[in-house]
């Protein structure tokens, strides 16, 4: 017991002392406090408020109104051999690849509280359903940082490929345990009338999109006050010895550092160096999430229950599996000459780029993506038809 209490009147120390020196960091640098603020608030009503919350009326929509049931009985024999998850789980897979994180998570864990999938099914999506939206891998990551359409849909493909193999193996995730049929899921889910539905997704949707943007501000205001007071150089310092063994520097190990908090200020760092190290911490950072879309995803959580473990077990997994997939990627393509002739080369795709076809495009082609794996069900379902016929006959 004295051991017990030690341990916790030792925490509580490190949180007092941790939260008298953020008070001391505010008082000290109101201004950079204050611009960090600035940033973060132009960065959600520019880019947060518009791209997410469309997508969490359209997810909570389909998810009340139980239209994610009608698709589960199509993609049942696609979604059930590989993931081991019942076909209205593929709902989360597709909005989460489409609206961006943490879109999938979200509507995972409404799948769940709806009881139209069991506690383990839910835990293995969440491993493989909270990713980054193409609109942020084309035309952020590839055509801001990189200066290349091409490396940005190369990266967004090593991104969705990485995450369906997390999904394949989280399948053996408790073995014993399969997905859930019709009959062994309990009492029907009774959808809501549209009315109830529509003002309950909107409410739900802004209040959800508001705690995204709580969550970025802070981490935003935290990130700039840790390397204003060099805090984040002598971490990255200590970081950059202990992987030195890998030839990581200072700024590299800054640069992960800072993407392991807050995946969109460690892409954004990633503007100079060796293309092909650029490449793969980009496409790890993007496969982490960062612990801000973490946060995200635990105000979710909430008290359904579901392990958090899995869920953070699955990202560092999609990390890994981006960075190796994407080294071994770009290691076939001609980008083996110096960054400042690819990115001069570049200037004029950047010159004449246009954000909305940008967008518009990448929506396109994740929405292909989809329909595809949609085509892919209809033949099995075409498929299994038939051989039942043959055996009655």
């Amino acid at each position: 017991m004295g051991k017990l209490v030690g341990k916790a009147q030792y925490r509580d120390i490190l949180l007092g002392a941790g939260l008298l020196w953020a008070t001391l960091a505010l008082i000290l640098w109101p201004e950079q406090a204050m611009e960090a603020m600035r940033d973060g608030i132009a960065l959600c009503g520019n880019v947060i408020l518009p791209s997410l919350f469309p997508f969490f009326v359209l997810s909570s929509l389909v998810v009340e109104l139980g239209m994610s049931q009608y698709l589960g009985r199509l993609l049942e024999p696609v979604m059930a051999p590989l993931f081991r998850v019942n076909g209205s789980c593929a709902t989360a897979l597709a909005l989460g690849f489409v609206g961006g994180y943490p879109v999938g998570a979200r509507t995972a864990i409404q799948i769940y509280e709806n009881g139209q999938c069991s506690r383990t099914e839910a835990e293995r999506m969440l491993a493989f359903c909270n990713n980054s939206g193409p609109a942020f891998i084309l035309g952020v990551v590839g055509a801001g940082v990189f200066g290349s359409g091409t490396v940005g849909l190369l990266l967004y493909l090593t991104h969705l490929l990485a995450s369906l193999l997390v999904g394949v193996i989280f399948r053996f995730y408790k073995p014993q345990e399969g997905p859930q049929t019709r009959r062994s899921r309990g009492p029907q889910f009774q959808a809501a009338s549209f009315p109830k539905a529509f003002t309950q997704s909107i409410m739900g949707s802004m209040q959800s999109t508001l705690n995204i943007c709580a969550f970025i501000l802070f981490f935003t205001v935290f990130l700039r006050i840790l390397a204003h007071a060099g805090i984040l150089k002598l971490l990255g310092g200590l970081l950059s010895a202990l992987l030195a063994p890998l030839g990581m520097d200072q700024t590299w190990a800054e640069r992960l550092l800072t993407g392991l908090v807050e995946v969109s200020s460690g892409v954004s760092s990633l503007t100079d160096g060796a293309m092909s190290g650029r490449l793969s911490m980009a496409a790890f950072m993007l496969g982490w999430a960062g612990v801000s879309v973490h946060c995200q995803v635990l105000a979710f959580l909430g008290d359904s229950g579901l392990s958090v473990r899995t869920y953070v077990a699955g990202k560092l997994l999609h990390g890994g599996l981006s960075a190796l997939l994407a080294n071994l990627i770009f290691r076939t393509l001609p980008l083996s000459s110096p960054v400042s002739v690819y990115l001069a080369e570049q200037t004029e795709t950047i010159a004449h780029l246009d954000f909305h076809q940008a967008l518009t495009i990448s929506a396109v082609a994740s929405w292909g993506v989809w329909l595809v794996f949609l085509a892919l069900a209809v033949w099995v379902v075409q498929k299994n038809s038939g051989k039942r016929r043959r055996s009655v006959v």
